[in-house]
């Protein structure tokens, strides 16, 4: 491991503004006129304007580039921009890399963003349909020809290996998404609002990719979601509480390819999490115990159960019965199960909610929020907290 030490970026930025469209199966606009209306809502929240910007990051799977949002914001010079590679394992990379910004003088006000019509254009749940010749793409030529087609698939051989190493059954992941849906049925801004369900609903659910059944995988979204990270410093004079980054991650772990690390020594795991968790506790100097709140990403249940151990919030194979004893919150705006699939984008705007007091799901006094970003691939991961 490269990163046996805290870091020093903790406690340098904070995030100051959010700001989304709303979540659709069909937007009827381009992807850059919601990557605007996103970042313009978040400016606005912020008590910013165009002009404060000098920084930009968003993720190389994007339609969006940063000077072209920049130019259509009405945003001018900038110093900074920058994108992260992984599709959702770069959402709270995005924000690492805009406090690196902040903390170093490169930029002042960095705006982080994510805009797609990702269920009425390109859907990423389709899998791989045409596909330019790359270093990394060759890994999947080990598995497209026997049927692992799809996420789904890819993520269903780790779920398989999963369940027998603890010798569980599919109704283990149950727990996760009724949890989601728990959240996502009073979230008026949820593609699932008013639609809780239950454990006999997720059981009785068809199969995509067994052990996967369709409420084990995310749902498909059009819209767009802003972040606005400036110092800890300036955030205090800005309208809203700053939630504070009190540390912020990477990992890639051993054998790491993006979804089909089949050939690791276990696949009951998540090492790329683990990377990042070792290093957010390091930095923050908390502890599983210190934590009010966790916004996991959740494009499949298995994978929510995974990061609760690899953050060692409960031993391996027992996080089925740490989420129904609903021993930490989780996922209070419904998740991407619930809410919508932002490439987990919204879920750092629902920690900083809960870091403010106004999330329509409230948990009280919450004040150290764990964020996590896409997970089967190179991820990333936050910890925010209250100011002081």
């Amino acid at each position: 491991m490269s990163v046996r030490r805290r870091d020093s970026l903790g406690g340098k930025a904070a995030i100051v503004g959010i700001g989304a469209t709303e979540f659709s199966k069909d937007s009827g606009r381009s992807e850059l006129k919601l990557a605007v209306e996103a970042v313009g809502a978040a400016l606005d929240d912020a008590g910013l304007t165009p002009a404060d910007v000098d920084g930009m990051v968003t993720f190389t799977m994007d339609t969006n580039p940063e000077i072209t949002v920049a130019q259509a914001a009405g945003i001018g010079e900038l110093s900074f921009f920058s994108r992260v590679h992984y599709g959702g394992g770069a959402a709270c990379a995005t924000v690492q890399q805009a406090a690196l910004a902040v903390a170093t003088g490169v930029a002042e006000v960095v705006v982080c963003y994510r805009a797609f019509n990702e269920r009425s254009g390109r859907r990423f749940g389709s899998g791989v349909q045409r596909r330019e010749p790359s270093a990394e793409g060759a890994a999947l030529g080990w598995s497209l020809p026997y049927g692992l087609l799809t996420p789904a698939s890819w993520v269903a051989m780790a779920a398989q290996r999963y369940l027998h190493a603890y010798g569980l059954t599919p109704d283990a992941f149950g727990h996760v998404a009724v949890m989601d849906r728990k959240y996502a049925a009073t979230n008026p801004a949820a593609y699932f609002h008013g639609k809780p369900i239950t454990l006999e609903d997720h059981a009785a659910s068809r199969w995509i990719v067994e052990p996967l059944r369709l409420l084990d995988c995310c749902q498909e979204t059009d819209g767009g979601q802003a972040i606005v990270v400036t110092s800890v410093e300036r955030a205090r004079d800005l309208p809203r509480p700053p939630a504070v980054i009190a540390a912020a991650a990477q990992g890639a772990g051993r054998a790491q390819e993006q979804m089909t690390s089949f050939y690791r020594d276990d696949l009951s795991g998540l090492p790329e999490m683990g990377v990042v968790a070792r290093q957010l506790w390091r930095t923050s100097g908390l502890a599983p115990a210190d934590i009010d709140v966790g916004i996991l990403y959740d494009h499949f249940t298995p994978f929510v159960l995974m990061q609760l151990e690899e953050f060692g919030f409960c031993p391996p194979g027992e996080a089925t019965g740490f989420v129904a004893e609903e021993l930490l919150p989780l996922n209070t705006h419904g998740g991407q199960l619930g809410e919508a699939y932002l490439h987990g984008m919204n879920g750092i705007a629902e920690a900083v909610r809960q870091v403010r007091g106004t999330s329509v799901n409230q948990i009280p006094d919450a004040a150290r929020i764990v964020v996590t970003a896409g997970t089967g691939v190179p991820t990333s991961g936050l910890i925010l907290g209250a100011d002081g």
